[in-house]
């Protein structure tokens, strides 16, 4: 890409810029060329690296956030060399390597310092000049962890550590990163353990692991902590939780016995593993920044305190591990083709994560109901409350869901005031959606002989423990799903990811014999949900969900909110002339259902206030599934356990 732009900068000083200085520059007026750039940070190469890095990170100091780095790099010959910070990182789908983060960076060799130059185009990128003699090269820095949530996730707390080793790593342009051996060694705080994909050797509270390569060592984060237990669940599988308070990890049999049928289920549902031994890393903490991040023999899973204490309160975020999990074998092991890279320089593409994520979502809930980590009936309200949510957001009018694909590049998960216009990565949760469609026309075109575990089995279910990477393209998507049920799949496919219907694409549970419905009453999952955020959701209800003081945190393109002018951050401050509570503003809406007069609000907006009239008389209105027929439709047998 670089190497175009340079080339095409060039033609456009020598050829193209008299032309168009001629047609359009005013006589008179500065007209510059831009400045070409040469590329020479080297191409990655499928060939091995000469040494073993060696990596020594020091993470005992947890009051600050502050890791310290200690990086000898082997070289084979002076000159050139170019230290790359990780960028492009597998699971954020983008350019999120934190090198903002990075400091103190000072290289040596044979003990004199090295000065380096940032790249001018690529500031991942430190340019060196190897001395003649050298053998290795030594980087020091700090890698500087974010104390306050407005700096980025938090890494390190006094009781945990999230160690990323892309964030605490520097590895040699020019190569494969899979060609590169490295060893790390980590000295965490007196008395902490840690969890991981790689073994280690301990010495005290310092943790020498195995050598490997630098794209698994970047696959393979440690969790580490004052106060942790490990649980097995199953031959291959731990389940490693760290919290900031000991008495969360007081998890009950019954409870540990839920995450091992979701191992013994996934294990049944995809037919292979593809790991020789598998870590769920989960931390149950306020302090540390949340975190749900897959990897091939790993996975980084954060949830607030409760999740086995308040365990009868809701299902809460016991969806995380089902949907991680899955992972290994969509995502890690299958991956888009275009989306696999050769190093973590070269940019991912993103078009194929409506199979990564949307498959990955769409497993998730159904390994949750599985396993019987949630009920399922709480799978069901879930289900009703995306498919409303997504049926009632207007932006599929202009903006198809293969184009959310580009959203985690776009955005990199920067808030938005406007979702429902704007659109996020609703290539997860439509992709669910897409992918139950798919569920209900393999049962339907083949007599209820086939379904999408045939799929998963022919897609996912191959080459028994090989975790590696086997990449796909689209057409291997469809030509799966064709040698299941002979039909044009790559057409049905291509509509829904370029369609601009009206509504989500739900007939997929009609299909399979469930209907969306709404009622007056939240379903107990729904309200749930509510009071785990401290909000208000009333997105069906008039187009507005609130904060518990009421900050408004969402309107509804189109909706009778957006028709009164709400916008997210206005405060709601009286309803129909009484100070706000979430119970007033409900009680407005059911008696508006009588009555032709809007509903007036007071609203408040950093120091002005103004009214705003919702003329909205719908009642209050909560989305659930109603079974469609008798007997065991294909969604209910979608669900029951193997």
């Amino acid at each position: 890409m670089i190497r175009r732009y340079a080339a095409a900068a060039l033609l456009a000083s020598t050829v193209l810029a008299p032309l168009g200085a001629a047609a359009q520059v005013p006589a008179g007026n500065s007209a510059p060329q831009p400045v070409p750039f040469e590329d020479t940070i080297p191409a990655p190469r499928d060939t091995p690296y000469p040494g073993t890095i060696r990596l020594n990170v020091d993470a005992t100091d947890t009051t600050r956030g502050i890791l310290s780095v200690t990086e000898t790099i082997p070289v084979a010959q002076p000159g050139h060399l170019v230290l790359l910070f990780p960028k492009w990182l597998p699971g954020a789908h983008s350019p999120r390597g934190e090198i903002e983060k990075l400091a103190g960076l000072i290289v040596t060799a044979n003990g004199k310092r090295i000065e380096w130059t940032r790249d001018p185009v690529d500031v991942f990128a430190f340019h060196l000049d190897v001395p003649a003699g050298a053998r290795s090269v030594e980087a020091k820095f700090q890698f500087i962890s974010a104390t306050a949530a407005n700096q980025g996730r938090i890494a390190v707390t006094p009781t945990m550590i999230s160690l990323q080793p892309n964030s605490v790593s520097l590895y040699p342009a020019g190569w494969f990163t899979r060609q590169i051996p490295i060893q790390m060694t980590v000295k965490y705080p007196d008395g902490w353990t840690a969890a991981g994909a790689l073994r280690a050797k301990t010495t005290g509270s310092t943790y020498a692991y195995e050598t490997t390569n630098y794209e698994v060592l970047v696959d393979s984060p440690m969790l580490a902590g004052r106060y942790g237990k490990t649980w097995p669940l199953s031959s291959k599988v731990n389940l490693n939780v760290f919290a900031d308070d000991p008495a969360e990890l007081a998890a009950t049999p019954e409870q540990i016995a839920g995450h091992q049928r979701l191992v013994d289920q996934a294990v049944k549902t995809f037919g292979a593993q593809h790991y020789d031994h598998y870590e769920f890393l989960l931390s149950i903490t306020d302090q540390l920044g949340g975190i749900g991040l897959e990897h091939h023999r790993s996975s980084e899973n954060g949830v607030l305190p409760g999740y086995f204490t308040k365990w009868d309160d809701g299902p809460g975020r016991r969806n995380l591990l089902p949907h991680e999990f899955t992972h290994s074998w969509d995502g890690k092991f299958r991956r888009g083709a275009d989306l696999w890279t050769p190093d973590f320089r070269t940019p991912m593409r993103d078009s194929l994560l409506w199979v990564y994520e949307g498959q990955t979502q769409f497993w998730g809930y159904v390994l949750q109901a599985r396993s019987g980590l949630v009920s399922k009936q709480d799978t069901l309200d879930q289900y009703a409350a995306i498919m409303a949510l997504y049926d009632s957001q207007p932006a599929r009018q202009w903006r198809d869901l293969v184009d959310t694909t580009n959203d985690p590049i776009i955005s990199s998960r920067r808030p938005k005031g406007w979702t429902s216009w704007q659109r996020s990565e609703d290539y997860y949760n439509e992709g669910l959606l897409v992918w139950m469609d798919v569920d209900s026309l393999l049962r339907e075109k083949s007599g209820g002989t086939k379904s999408i575990d045939d799929f998963a089995r022919a897609f996912f279910g191959v080459r028994d423990g090989d975790w590696g990477e086997l990449t796909y393209t689209f057409d291997d998507v469809a030509k799966t799903l064709n040698g299941i049920v002979p039909w044009d799949w790559a057409g049905y496919l291509q509509r829904r990811l370029t369609e601009h219907a009206k509504g989500a694409p739900i007939e997929g549970f009609a299909r399979n014999g469930y209907q969306l419905t709404y009622s007056e009453t939240p379903t107990p999952s729904f309200k749930a949900a509510e009071t785990s955020a401290h909000s208000t959701n009333l997105t069906y209800s008039g187009g507005l969900s609130l904060d518990a003081t009421g900050n408004l945190t969402g309107v509804t393109w189109g909706s009778a909110a957006f028709d009164a002018g709400l916008t997210v951050g206005d405060q709601v401050v009286a309803v129909n002339g009484d100070a706000y509570s979430a119970d007033k503003l409900k009680a407005a809406i059911t008696a508006a259902k009588t009555s032709k007069a809007p509903i007036q609000l007071m609203v408040k907006a950093s120091d002005r206030f103004r009214s705003a009239a919702l003329d909205y008389h719908g009642g209050l209105r909560y989305p659930r599934l109603q079974k469609i027929g008798t007997g065991d439709g294909g969604l209910d047998r979608l669900l029951t356990p193997r």
